[in-house]
C-alpha cells in the first residue's frame, strides 16, 4: 500500500472521529510531505530510521521560502506523523509503528500575540468609522474573546439582551456555552438587531451567514487601515481580552472560564510576567 492510499483511509478515520477540518488539512499536509520525499515506497517499508533522517531533511525543517521552521512547527509535524503511524499500525498497513521513537522536543510556546494599547485604540477608532455590520461582529469578538466561527454562527434568537448573555451553538468541540455581554455590547446589538426576531446575526447582502473568510478579508482590511501590520488573524481579539482581563484581576480561572477552555493549560499562556512588573516587585 501506497502512503498516499494509507492518508486517505486515516482522512477518513479523522472525519469519523469527529475531528476538525483544520486539524484534519494539517494531517493530510504534514503526511503528504512525508509521501512525497519517499515517492514509491510503500508503507510498510517505512522504518523509524527513515522517519529519522526525514525529520532531518531540509524539506521537513524548511518552509517552501526556504527559512527553517519554529520548533513549534515541527514538533506539530511530528505528531502528526505519529497519530498517522499509530492508525497504520492499528489498522494493518504497517508490520510496526515507525514513529514509536519520535519525541517532540521541549519548547515553550509563543506568548499569544494581543493588541497594544496603542494597538487597539486605533483600531476601536477605525470600527467606529466601519459599516453597522462589521462594527458590531468585530467589537462583540474584542469584548467577548468569542472565536470567529462562533460568533458567526450566531442567530438573533441566541441573543438574550435582557438577561445580557449569548447563546453559543458553534463553538470549538460542539460544547453550547454562555457568553456574557458588557452593558454598551447589549445597546449595540439592540441597535444593530433591531426588529429582527430569526435569522443569522450577522447576514451578507443575500441574507445568508457571512463566510468565514468574508469576515478575515474585512478585517485584514481594518487592520490596515489602521496602520497594524504585526498581525493578521481575527484571533487577536480573542488574545487581546484574555490578556486585558488578566492584567486587570490576575485571576487566571476567570480567563478561563471568559475565554471557555476547557483545560486551564490552554489559559496559562495569559499568565506571563512583564518586565514592569518584575522591575516593581525587586524594587
Amino acid at each position: 500500500m501506497q502512503i498516499n492510499e494509507a492518508l486517505e483511509l486515516f482522512v477518513v478515520q479523522l472525519k469519523a472521529d469527529g475531528r476538525s477540518p483544520h486539524t484534519i488539512a494539517q494531517y493530510r499536509r504534514h503526511v503528504g510531505l512525508l509521501a512525497s520525499w519517499l515517492g514509491k515506497t510503500p508503507i510498510e517499508k517505512v522504518d523509524h530510521e527513515r522517519l529519522a533522517v526525514f525529520l532531518g531533511t531540509q524539506v521537513a525543517r524548511c518552509r517552501p521560502d526556504g527559512c527553517e521552521k519554529k520548533a513549534t512547527a515541527m514538533n506539530a509535524l511530528r505528531t502528526s506523523l505519529r497519530c498517522f503511524f499509530c492508525f497504520a499500525h492499528a489498522a494493518g498497513y504497517t508490520p510496526t509503528n515507525p514513529a514509536r521513537l519520535i519525541r517532540r522536543a521541549r519548547c515553550s510556546g509563543p506568548p499569544p500575540r494581543a493588541l497594544t494599547e496603542d494597538e487597539e485604540e486605533r483600531l476601536v477608532a477605525e470600527l467606529k468609522r466601519a459599516p453597522d455590520r462589521d462594527r458590531v461582529l468585530f467589537t462583540l469578538m474584542l469584548r467577548t474573546g468569542l472565536r470567529l466561527g462562533s460568533a458567526l454562527g450566531l442567530d438573533v434568537e441566541d441573543v438574550d439582551l435582557e438577561a445580557g448573555e449569548l447563546r453559543l451553538r458553534r463553538t470549538k468541540g460542539d460544547r453550547e456555552e454562555l457568553a456574557f455581554l458588557p452593558a454598551a455590547l447589549v445597546e449595540n446589538l439592540r441597535a444593530w438587531i433591531g426588529e429582527r426576531t430569526d435569522g443569522p446575526l450577522f447576514p451578507g447582502p443575500s441574507g445568508r451567514r457571512i463566510t468565514g473568510r468574508h469576515a478575515r478579508r474585512l478585517f485584514r482590511g481594518l487592520l490596515r487601515s489602521a496602520g497594524i501590520s504585526r498581525v493578521q488573524g481575527t484571533h487577536v481579539l480573542r488574545h487581546s481580552l484574555g490578556d486585558r482581563l488578566y492584567r486587570q484581576t490576575g485571576d487566571i480561572e476567570l480567563v478561563r472560564t471568559a475565554l471557555h477552555h476547557r483545560s486551564i493549560a490552554s489559559t496559562m499562556v495569559y499568565a506571563r510576567c512583564g518586565r514592569d512588573r518584575l522591575r516593581a516587585a525587586m524594587a
